[in-house]
C-alpha cells in the first residue's frame, strides 16, 4: 500500500491505502454485494471469533452491519489521504457526526461548538443531545479565548469546528484549537468537507478527528450519500463497534462509487481550486459585487491562517451581489452553466441563494440575525473550463446591471415578452 504523506495528492488519491493484489485479480476493489458471510466449518468460525490471523491479509467478516470488504477498501484509502490510522465510513456525513457524538458523549457532558458550523450539526447538538442532558455552548468562530473559557472542567468532552465554514469560508486555526484541546484534555473535531484532504489535513495539526461528508468532493459526482470519520489510535475501534450497533452502514455499491470518485479527487480539486481563485478575483473587481468571501483573497479575514495551513483554498466562492433578494435571484436565473441546487464538490457547478435554499422559512430579519443576507450567493465551482464560468458570470452580472441602470428598457422588454 502507498500510505506516505510525502507522495502527491493525485498519487494518494489513486493508490493511497490500496492493496495491490485484489480478489479475482481485479484492478478495482470488487463490489462484495452480500449481507452475510459463511464459514466452511465450526473451526473456521472459532478462529474468526478468536481473531486469529488470516492468510495473506484477507479481510474476513461475519455480517454486513459489522463490515464489508468494499467498504474496508474505501476506509483504508480515506485514512491514507488524511494521514490517520483508520477511517470509519457511514451512510452520510450527518450520520458520521451524530454517531461519533453518541459514541463518545456520556449523559450530562458538554460540547463547545463554533457558530459557523454546519447548521444541522448545531441543530443536533442543541436539540437532540439536550434530551440526554448534554449541553452545548456555541462560541463565535475565531474567538479562541471564548472557546477556551467555555470549557467546563471534567464535563466538556469535545470541541467541534469547521474549516472552511459554510457559507463564509472562515478558516479555523487548527493548531490553536488542538492546543486548547490538549491543554484541557478535551477531544477536537474538524469538519473538513470543504477543504478535502488535498487542501488540508487537520490531523497533521494535532486535531483528534476529521469529518467529511463524502457525498461532496470525495465521491465527487453528486450520485451517492456517505460520510467518514478519520482519526488515530484505539478511539477508531470504538466508533467502528458503535456503528455495528447504531447501524449507519454504507451499502457496498455506494462504497464503490465513493472509491471510484476518490481516484480523481486530486485532479478534480486542483481544477476547482484554480477556477475558484480566478472566479474570486474576477468577482472582487466587478462593479456589481459588494463583497467576496474566499480564503485565497487577501481581503478575507482569515487569509493569513489559510495561507499557513492550507495547500490551496477550495472550490467554493461566496459573494454578495449589489441589490436585494429579487436582484440576486435574477442574477442566479441568468446563469447558464451552474445548476440551482444545494450541495457542492461535484463535477457540475452548483449555485444557490442561501436565503432561499437553506433559510426559506425565515424572515429577512431572522436570516440577518444568523448572518445570512438576502443578496448572498454561494457558488460551488465544478470542473468546467474557467473561462466559460467567468464569461457566464459576466453575462449574468451585466444583465442585472442593465436592468438596474435602465429599468424602463427592462420594463418594455417584459411587456413585449408577455405579449
Amino acid at each position: 500500500m502507498l500510505n506516505g504523506n510525502n507522495r502527491g495528492s493525485k498519487t494518494r488519491s489513486v493508490h493511497g491505502g490500496t492493496k495491490r493484489a485484489k480478489a479475482y485479480n481485479s484492478l478495482t476493489a470488487p463490489i462484495v454485494q452480500t449481507a452475510t458471510y459463511t464459514f466452511s466449518d465450526t473451526q473456521e468460525l472459532i478462529d474468526f471469533m478468536e481473531r486469529k490471523t488470516w492468510g495473506d491479509g484477507e479481510d474476513r467478516e461475519e455480517y454486513g452491519r459489522y463490515g464489508n470488504p468494499t467498504v474496508t477498501a474505501v476506509e483504508r484509502k480515506l485514512a491514507a489521504l488524511d494521514g490517520g490510522d483508520d477511517a470509519v465510513l457511514y451512510a452520510s456525513g450527518m450520520n458520521a457526526i451524530t454517531s461519533l457524538l453518541l459514541t463518545i458523549l456520556p449523559a450530562g457532558s458538554h460540547i463547545v461548538i463554533t457558530d459557523d458550523c454546519y447548521r444541522r450539526t448545531r441543530q443536533f447538538c442543541l436539540t437532540f443531545l439536550k434530551r440526554f442532558g448534554i449541553e452545548t455552548t456555541v462560541v463565535h468562530m475565531g474567538d479562541y479565548e471564548a472557546m477556551e473559557s467555555a470549557i467546563i472542567p471534567k464535563k466538556t468532552r469535545i470541541i467541534i469546528s469547521e474549516s472552511p465554514t459554510n457559507p463564509y469560508l472562515r478558516i479555523a486555526d487548527l493548531e490553536r484549537i488542538a492546543q486548547i484541546g490538549k491543554k484541557h484534555r478535551v477531544l477536537t473535531l474538524i469538519d473538513s468537507t470543504f477543504a478535502t484532504p488535498v487542501n488540508q489535513r487537520p490531523l497533521e495539526w494535532g486535531i483528534d478527528f476529521v469529518l467529511h461528508s463524502a457525498t461532496k468532493y470525495l465521491a465527487g459526482h453528486n450520485d451517492v450519500l456517505a460520510g467518514v470519520i478519520v482519526g488515530q489510535g484505539d478511539r477508531m475501534k470504538a466508533l467502528r463497534d458503535a456503528r455495528g450497533v447504531l447501524g449507519g452502514v454504507v451499502d457496498p455499491h455506494a462504497a464503490y462509487l465513493v472509491d471510484r470518485g476518490i481516484k480523481t479527487l486530486g485532479v478534480r480539486v486542483q481544477q476547482q481550486n484554480e477556477t475558484a481563485l480566478e472566479v474570486a478575483r474576477f468577482l472582487e473587481a466587478h462593479p456589481s459585487i459588494d463583497r467576496v468571501w474566499y480564503p485565497g483573497l487577501k481581503s478575507h479575514p482569515d487569509y493569513t491562517v489559510a495561507a499557513s495551513q492550507m495547500d490551496a483554498f477550495g472550490g467554493v466562492v461566496t459573494f454578495e451581489v449589489k441589490g436585494d433578494l429579487k436582484t440576486t435571484s435574477d442574477f442566479i436565473d441568468r446563469m447558464r452553466i451552474p445548476y440551482i441546487a444545494p450541495s457542492l464538490g461535484g463535477v457540475e457547478s452548483l449555485i444557490e441563494q442561501p436565503a432561499l435554499m437553506s433559510y426559506f422559512e425565515k424572515t429577512t430579519e431572522e436570516r440577518l440575525a444568523l448572518g445570512i443576507k438576502d443578496n448572498l450567493v454561494r457558488f460551488a465551482v465544478g470542473i468546467e473550463d474557467t473561462d466559460d464560468i467567468i464569461n457566464d458570470l459576466e453575462q449574468a452580472l451585466s444583465g442585472i446591471r442593465a436592468r438596474q441602470e435602465y429599468p424602463q428598457i427592462q420594463n418594455l422588454w417584459e411587456v413585449r415578452f408577455r405579449q
